[in-house]
């Protein structure tokens, strides 16, 4: 989604100039996503085969990312097989995107809606703040109408060089998801600061957050598409992340105590040990090292105070 072409007409020096705005960051972010499109096949293989008790309603959902990716992804390949091999030499080709590469900012602002909400979903368990959660909710929704309306208006306007005409929806758009993503990141540090759980938050929502704020830095800062190197692989690391805290959790194996990521009290799988200063204590939990804390934060709370009481006495 460059905005503006070469400054030297409209001839054949335009064209390639072009070409090359549009096309170079476009083939290495269509480059990029496609690693981390692997890297998505392999974290859903590994969830479907390992966390089989997990509810109904979460293996839909991943399911539906999986789909969203795929389609980012083939759509992306569809667009740029067309350009650079079916039209190979035609100058033309390259000035004007089509509806297949309109759906790229559709898919990802749905990709991020659905990834947020769920987070949303997380923090209200962990949170309990009302507030928040709507917060989350609307820069989601906000997020996604934008994405939508980018795809409308490349329709519109589907000549590379005109881009600028819409930006102000772009920029709607990757400022929702960069201020969801940090809010979102931000509560899940304050709320898990004192839990293990905090390592896996950062390696993966602050990433996610830290990638579509540079998206939104360079689309701002350059008129020349380098900013299509983050875009096209910004729904990847969406899935990337909620498959990431999915995935962190023990494996199926031994019965132990429910987690809430299931929502129906089905029993989970694993012991663990969580260290309470000097002290470790058994508790029946998943994994330490996830957003999905596989006991209420209420319930650590009340434990602790427990202790705080008896050292105490």
């Amino acid at each position: 989604m460059s905005r503006r072409g070469s400054e030297c007409g409209c001839g054949p020096c335009s064209m390639v100039t072009t070409a090359g705005i549009s096309l170079g960051p476009m083939l290495v972010g269509f480059a990029l996503n496609t690693i981390l499109y692997g890297v998505v096949v392999t974290q859903t293989l590994v969830y479907f085969s390992s966390y089989k008790s997990d509810g109904c309603w979460i293996k839909l959902f991943v399911a539906m990312l999986f789909a969203l990716d795929t389609a980012n992804v083939v759509f992306e390949f569809i667009y740029l097989y067309s350009t650079l091999i079916i039209h190979f030499g035609d100058q033309s080709a390259v000035l004007f995107a089509n509806w297949i590469f309109s759906t790229v900012p559709g898919t990802t602002g749905i990709t991020s809606a659905l990834v947020q909400l769920f987070f949303a979903w997380r923090v209200n368990i962990l949170h309990a703040n009302k507030l928040i959660v709507w917060n989350i909710g609307v820069l989601a929704v906000i997020g996604m109408l934008s994405g939508i309306g980018t795809s409308v208006a490349v329709n519109v306007v589907p000549t590379f060089t005109e881009f600028h005409k819409f930006e102000s929806v772009v920029i709607l758009w990757l400022a929702a998801s960069a201020a969801d993503n940090l809010l979102i990141t931000t509560v899940l540090v304050r709320s898990l600061v004192r839990y293990i759980i905090i390592r896996v938050t950062l390696h993966t929502g602050l990433l996610t957050t830290i990638w579509t704020i540079v998206n939104l830095a360079v689309y701002l800062a350059l008129t020349n598409g380098t900013h299509l190197i983050f875009v096209l692989s910004l729904a990847k690391f969406y899935t990337n992340s909620l498959l990431s805290t999915l995935i962190s959790r023990a494996r199926d194996s031994e019965y132990s105590d429910f987690t809430v990521v299931n929502g129906s009290g089905q029993p989970e799988r694993r012991e663990d040990f969580i260290q309470f200063g000097h002290r470790a204590e058994m508790t029946a939990r998943r994994n330490s090292d996830i957003v999905f804390e596989t006991i209420s934060v209420k319930k650590l709370e009340h434990q602790t105070s427990i202790r705080s009481r008896d050292g105490h006495s």
